[in-house]
């Protein structure tokens, strides 16, 4: 085929696009820039930082105090930015993690991608589902790297269940019952207000974006996931991660329809969504989920997950446990209202006898339940990590912007349903809800 100055350029373009900006630092190591310094940005820097290969070189954050915090972290070096845009038309910088407010996501990681930087994006993907498409046409257009941040599937324990689910173990999976419960302030998100938080020391504008304009409020800047118009509350904010693993242990892609309930019971004074959310999910692999949360009691502790199957049961909290079913049937409350010669027909044959009169089996063993714990590096630590080594390979991991788009459009599902009071449907020939 003779080479064109068309084709060359083609070319040129593609090997630019397979990659990183900067193709590293002298050192190999992934130069990354930080959008977004609030609490959960500290612990994905943190995991950073446990990780080699890697050096966090820029940061940017609507207040100050975040700002300094990541530069006590990560040291003097650190270049501070007057804003996002500046971080992604900095040349030297590989990758970004954006870990701000969630409408915030989409903008900025299409810009990211668009100059070039590959991104980690804090769970959830979007704030609107539609923009989830838009985030993976862009990632494909410009053969940038986008990992989400639900953490829990680079865990071994959930590796270990999607393991147990494909071998067969748990028979036909027919439900999966999920729920996160809390029952203080600040597990509604509730947090308290640096001492030093004031128009002075927070870009109050920075934070807003396109979000609706209103008056400066410290509630709304550090309690912004208690708010519509910066968050999906708890479906976003929780459910998203129930569906991740959910998508990941299942092979599923998204369910075909969901319904769901929430109502603001208790923690009525610094926000607008609820504290109580309960969904039902149906896929079409044959199973449904029930998702349910509350932010006004944990006595049955915080976090509970079931995969529920034909010959056994995962409950994923605390480690993973594998419980075998044991069931037998018993007819005999019915059997017994028979005349006594064909109850005593019935107990003769020996096929009924296998199936509903175990005692008389012959002495056996029977294998019983199995409880995996987990050691080791928090989750966080190897997904960062993965997203680390795709950056290099460019080869996107599990949790790529398709499987972004698709955990949180369940959540953007439940709230709509909850919001117009009716059932909601997933097109799976456009990848996006139903309109």
């Amino acid at each position: 085929m003779p080479v064109t100055r068309r084709s060359f350029l083609q070319a040129g373009a593609a090997l630019a696009a397979a990659r990183p900006s900067s193709a590293y630092a002298a050192n190999d190591r992934v130069q990354i820039g930080v959008i977004g310094a609030g609490a959960r940005s500290q612990e994905l820097m943190q995991a950073l930082l446990a990780l080699p290969g890697n050096e966090i070189v820029g940061v940017v954050d609507a207040y100050t105090g975040r700002v300094t915090r990541t530069r006590e972290r990560v040291g003097g070096h650190l270049k501070v930015y007057p804003n996002y845009k500046e971080i992604l038309a900095d040349s030297s910088i590989d990758a970004v993690v954006v870990a701000t407010p969630d409408h915030w996501h989409s903008r900025m990681v299409i810009d990211a991608v668009s100059a070039g930087k590959d991104v980690y994006c804090e769970k959830p993907l979007t704030y609107r589902a539609a923009e989830g498409l838009e985030i993976v046409n862009a990632a494909k257009k410009t053969g940038r790297i986008v990992q989400v941040g639900s953490q829990g599937m680079s865990s071994p324990i959930q590796h270990k269940a999607k393991e147990i689910i494909r071998a067969g173990k748990l028979g036909q999976i027919t439900m999966i019952r999920a729920a996160y419960n809390r029952n203080t302030a600040s597990g509604a998100w509730i947090y308290p207000f640096p001492p030093d938080a004031s128009p002075k020391t927070v870009d109050w504008g920075k934070f807003l974006g396109s979000a609706p304009q209103r008056d400066f409020s410290l509630e709304r800047f550090f309690r912004w996931r208690c708010y519509h118009d910066y968050s999906g509350g708890i479906a976003t904010d929780l459910f998203v991660h129930l569906c991740t693993t959910i998508h990941f242990l299942m092979d599923a892609v998204a369910p075909a329809r969901v319904t769901a309930l929430g109502e603001l019971y208790r923690w009525k004074s610094s926000r607008d969504v609820p504290d109580t959310l309960n969904a039902l999910l149906e896929y079409p692999n044959g199973f449904t989920v029930n998702l349910s949360s509350t932010f006004n009691n944990q006595v049955s502790a915080e976090g509970s997950f079931q995969i529920m199957g034909t010959e056994g049961t995962i409950n994923l909290a605390g480690g993973l446990d594998f419980i075998p079913e044991d069931v037998h049937e018993d007819n005999r409350w019915i059997v017994e209202s028979w005349p006594r010669a064909m109850e005593a027909a019935y107990y003769k044959n020996p096929k009924v006898r296998e199936a509903e009169l175990p005692n008389t089996h012959k002495a056996h063993t029977v294998a019983g339940a199995q409880h995996f714990g987990h050691e080791g590096r928090n989750p966080t630590v190897p997904h960062m990590a993965h997203f680390l080594d795709s950056t290099r390979t460019r080869k996107p991991y599990w949790e790529d912007a398709l499987a972004g788009h698709r955990a949180a459009a369940c959540a953007h599902m439940i709230n709509r349903s909850v919001k117009e009071h009716k059932m909601v449907e997933w097109d799976f020939a456009t990848d996006n809800i139903k309109a």
